[in-house]
């Protein structure tokens, strides 16, 4: 067994602009069709629809669909494409279709579709994506990945640099966010975190926002969308059915050709700093005064942590147990209420209240241990 090569996740991706391979058109872009391409009317029908709005810079339709369980509808099939290639000679709109498998991108290739993409189901699986990438070499198409189903993000950043090692360079992430046992008015939790995290590691990766899949409802549809947009996300792929009453898949959350105009226009689109502007300027001398907060906040929690030694010192001196639960309760019925009247959400002072607390416990397991051979330290150990 070889050591990992890789012990980071910095992406090297040797990607072209989303600009060289689609037209962008109106602001912001948006590639938009049918949950599923049900019958050749039903899509063809929602392509003319969506190219009339003049905002709809490809056409979308799954084609085969990967379903949680059997005998639910799994997509019509290779006969499916042939209906989008006529879609595609009728209104001029580039088509986009999810591929699972080698065959699956044989057929879409060889019946004309002009842009691929990765599904959260294939995307969790390394095999399936190599797969995938193996038949992708040698060809020039754009293809887009979406996260995995899992909040994983090396499993994302592994996908992507699988079909760019394959020769693509025509390359995009599409977030669709994550699965997650808590319940929340989102079908898949955003966990924008991720999302942000991949852009720091790819600056030049583009990323569209799914916020059909977020949502799984049309009704917050433009609140997640504005708020890709707002984070300097790329463009937008948004479920569109001509009567998405009578869909048969995830009726809930597509819209119709004139709602997702309604959509688009209520969107704010808000420009990146430009340097050398009064702006710019103007973000750097408040950038500075965050910097001098921050430097202040990691010097007294240095501060907190060193006399945190000395607890942990005086609780192996006197068996003492490291995890005291009334100390912690105590702590989070002060600290919540006083966040709270700083205008700062209960839910952000909890967290970074369990941050720094596990902290602590992990600084005085190490202290207990310290000198005690054989035995592991609890490093895992939290405030339970």
């Amino acid at each position: 067994m070889t050591p990992d090569k890789k012990n980071d996740m910095k992406l090297d991706l040797n990607i072209q602009p989303l600009s060289s391979w689609i037209k962008t058109g109106a602001e912001p872009l948006v590639i938009a069709g049918p949950c599923s391409a049900e019958t050749e009317e039903q899509l063809v029908a929602t392509a003319h629809l969506l190219a009339k709005t003049g905002r709809v810079s490809a056409l979308r339709a799954g084609i085969w669909k990967p379903r949680t369980r059997p005998g639910e509808f799994e997509g019509i099939g290779s006969i499916g494409l042939q209906w989008l290639k006529r879609a595609k000679d009728e209104t001029g709109l580039p088509t986009a279709v999810e591929v699972a498998n080698s065959k699956h991108v044989e057929e879409a290739l060889n019946a004309g579709v002009d842009i691929l993409w990765v599904g959260a189901r294939s995307t969790v699986n390394p095999f399936t994506v190599q797969d995938i990438a193996d038949a992708l070499k040698g060809v020039d198409v754009p293809v887009m990945v979406k996260n995995p189903v899992n909040p994983d993000l090396s499993l994302w950043i592994g996908a992507l640099e699988r079909i760019n090692n394959a020769g693509i360079t025509k390359l995009a992430a599409i977030h669709r966010g994550f699965s997650s046992h808590e319940k929340s008015a989102f079908r898949n939790e955003p966990m924008w975190d991720l999302a942000i995290s991949l852009k720091t590691h790819a600056p030049n990766l583009p990323m569209i926002n799914d916020p059909s899949h977020i949502c799984g409802n049309r009704e917050l549809l433009g609140y997640i969308a504005q708020k890709a947009l707002d984070l300097d996300m790329q463009g937008l792929m948004i479920e569109s059915h001509i009567d998405p009453s009578v869909a048969w898949t995830d009726a809930k959350q597509q819209v119709t050709p004139s709602a997702l105009v309604e959509l688009i226009e209520r969107l704010t689109l808000r420009k990146p700093e430009i340097k050398g502007t009064v702006l710019q300027d103007k973000l750097g001398e408040l950038r500075n005064q965050i910097d001098k907060i921050d430097d202040y906040v990691f010097q007294k929690m240095a501060e907190r942590m060193q006399i945190i030694e000395k607890i942990g010192n005086y609780k192996k001196e006197n068996s003492i147990t490291i995890l005291q639960v009334n100390r912690w309760e105590e702590i989070l019925n002060k600290r919540i209420p006083y966040a709270k009247a700083l205008k700062l959400s209960p839910e952000f002072a909890e967290k970074l209240l369990e941050l720094i607390h596990s902290e602590s416990i992990r600084k005085q397991t190490e202290i207990m241990n310290k000198g005690q051979e054989g035995q592991q330290p609890q490093e895992h150990l939290t405030h339970a």
